[in-house]
């Protein structure tokens, strides 16, 4: 699955499991938007994602990690994870 479209699909599934609609979003964007968004039509900037996640109530990178999971085909939250935490782990040592 293309990144896009995992995104559009983790908005729409957590947007839906928080019970908001898309007009809910106004206060950071158009219904219009969200709903290009949700269809893959477009790709969302950084500060586009974190404005959204403040909407649903959650972390940024909980709204990416789902994206991430859609992409990749699978839902292994750990593996996923574990592999964030060796990234900064690594990232950690080379900056000391």
């Amino acid at each position: 699955m293309k990144t896009r479209h995992a995104f559009g699909k983790s908005l729409k599934d957590l947007r839906k499991s928080k019970k908001v609609t898309q007009e809910d979003f106004s206060i950071v964007s158009s219904r219009t938007y969200v709903s290009t968004l949700e269809r893959g039509q477009k790709s969302p900037t950084l500060d586009k994602v974190d404005e959204l996640a403040k909407v649903l109530k959650i972390h940024p990178l909980s709204l990416l990690s789902l994206t991430y999971l859609y992409v990749a085909g699978n839902r292994d939250l750990d593996a996923l994870l574990q592999r964030v935490r060796s990234d900064l782990d690594r990232l950690g040592r080379l900056s000391r």
